[in-house]
């Protein structure tokens, strides 16, 4: 058998982490899958193995919910106050902080996007997200009222939903585990999280810090593995209350299908195919640059990702002139290096899949002005990619692609453009360029999408409510709003008062 080259890290926790195979978290342990199975984790940069990893199926699954069922039926976790749930949440992000190199360069030799931006937004963005839900921990609370019946008077507990299942996808793995765990904690559940199989390993990796942090055995389970077994089995068993998902519109309907078993409750965080509208009179400038960054950031692996790129007509050859400039000049690159703009897609079939859609696009009519081809040589890279000449009925219009390919349209007329944007089954996100504050309020107010950017794009805080209409999903991750998906509402009777 060949001997398989592990990657040299200067950082001793990565070392130490790549040097044997990884484990799944169950119950506080760390154990093997119960069939033995493992599959390698890739680094997409090179296409070479990193580690291998436990292979999670139904029974690893039945084994963590069991485990989860434990630990909120008659654990110390039902019985902790919930000020000690907030000391756990922000001590795990004071980890998180500590560990950021560790945590990044994982994340970069995994997912395969740059060090630097692993480190500035995945790794920060996590530590955010447990300090701001570490907050809501004792901010749960009921209300008090006077009911019409005499003698009686009511009131209602917000209690935890019980046992969630959780599944993440590979794009921002580190970041969507803290956006389904931070939540589903502070309201004082028990979590499955599974980790999507093309990315395991900065989960794995948070789960050494939650067992770090203190939290109980059994409340945070980590078992990686397939969609199709690991994932299919946890979105399906009877004792989990509820299932969170972030991914394909297309498995999206899978889980929902899979969860109506024992009505167990569903979010879904969805596709997106979001238009990005510039007018004229924007500042240029700054829009060239936020639509560059709005299809090109995470190898344009986003769910709301600028992928439709409307520009008004008479701006529309300076706009699309300066996003091929910056797509010409981006520098790609494995993440790990510090110069790296644009890293490989996530896998060997990721780059088959975007680069199928681009061929179709250019047969179908479309120019691609910048890009239109994979880089060659080793790795999963595809070059910065514009597509001109589109038409609305387009398979690369109306798809989400998920790699870094912008169609780019002009337009001269503010109704059909509000038309095009909106005639699509997704409704995710959007953004608008404009000096004129009071047309973006007008469009914002007219476009189906869950959030909407005026000259800005991709910013995301703990704060802010995100997800989507129609097919994009259900409920919304982050702000107040998520309590509301990991709680659940008992009223209370009293009589003889």
């Amino acid at each position: 058998m060949a001997v398989v080259a592990k990657p040299q890290s200067k950082n001793k926790r990565v070392a130490e982490f790549l040097a044997s195979p990884r484990k799944m978290l169950i119950n506080g342990q760390w154990v093997a899958s119960a069939s033995g199975k493992t599959f390698a984790a890739i680094n997409p940069a090179t296409g070479e193995e990193l580690v291998q990893v436990a292979e999670g199926d139904k029974a690893d699954i039945d084994k963590a919910v069991a485990a989860a069922r434990k630990a909120f039926d008659s654990g110390p976790w039902r019985k902790m106050r919930p000020n000690e749930r907030t000391k756990l949440l922000w001590k795990l992000s004071e980890l998180v902080l500590a560990n950021a190199d560790a945590l990044a360069e994982i994340e970069s030799l995994d997912n395969g996007k740059p060090f630097t931006i692993a480190r500035a937004v995945d790794v920060a963005g996590t530590a955010e997200q447990f300090q701001y839900m570490a907050g809501w921990a004792t901010k749960i609370d009921g209300r008090t009222m006077t009911l019409s019946t005499p003698g009686t008077f009511g009131y209602t507990l917000r209690e935890p939903v019980g046992v969630c299942g959780q599944i993440i996808p590979w794009n921002f793995p580190l970041m969507m585990a803290a956006w389904k765990l931070a939540p589903a904690l502070a309201a004082g559940n028990c979590v499955i999280l599974k980790p999507a199989e093309q990315t395991p390993l900065s989960a794995l990796m948070l789960g050494e810090l939650i067992m770090e942090a203190g939290f109980p055995a059994g409340v945070v389970n980590i078992v990686p593995g397939y969609g199709e077994t690991a994932g299919a089995a946890l979105s399906g068993h009877k004792d989990v209350n509820k299932v969170a998902f972030t991914g394909s519109t297309e498995v999206g309907k899978i889980i929902m299908k899979a969860a109506s078993g024992n009505l167990k409750k569903v979010t879904l965080e969805l596709g997106g195919k979001a238009p990005n509208v510039v007018f004229s009179d924007a500042d240029l400038g700054a829009a060239t640059a936020g639509a560059a960054m709005a299809i090109f950031f995470n190898q344009g692996q986003v769910c709301c990702a600028g992928s439709r790129l409307y520009v008004e007509k008479k701006s529309f050859d300076t706009v699309v002139g300066g996003l091929c400039d910056a797509a010409k000049n981006m520098k790609i690159a494995p993440g790990m290096d510090p110069t790296c703009q644009i890293g490989p897609l996530v896998s060997d079939e990721q780059l088959t899949r975007v680069a199928g859609f681009v061929e179709r696009g250019k047969k179908a009519g479309a120019t691609a002005l910048v890009g239109g081809e994979p880089v060659g040589g080793g790795g999963y890279f595809y070059k910065p990619t514009v597509l001109t000449n589109v038409k609305h009925d387009m398979e690369v219009v109306r798809d989400e692609i998920f790699g870094p390919v912008v169609v780019a349209s002009p337009f001269d007329d503010l109704d059909e453009l509000a038309r095009q944007a909106n005639d699509t089954p997704y409704g995710l996100s959007a953004g608008i360029w404009t000096s004129d504050i009071k047309k973006a309020h007008s469009l914002a107010g007219k476009l189906q999408a869950g959030t909407v950017w005026i000259n800005c794009y991709n910013v995301f805080d703990p704060h802010l409510p995100f997800g989507g209409y129609k097919e994009s999903g259900l409920g919304r991750e982050m702000g107040p709003e998520v309590m509301e998906h990991y709680t659940q509402v008992k009223a209370v009777v009293v009589g003889g008062m």
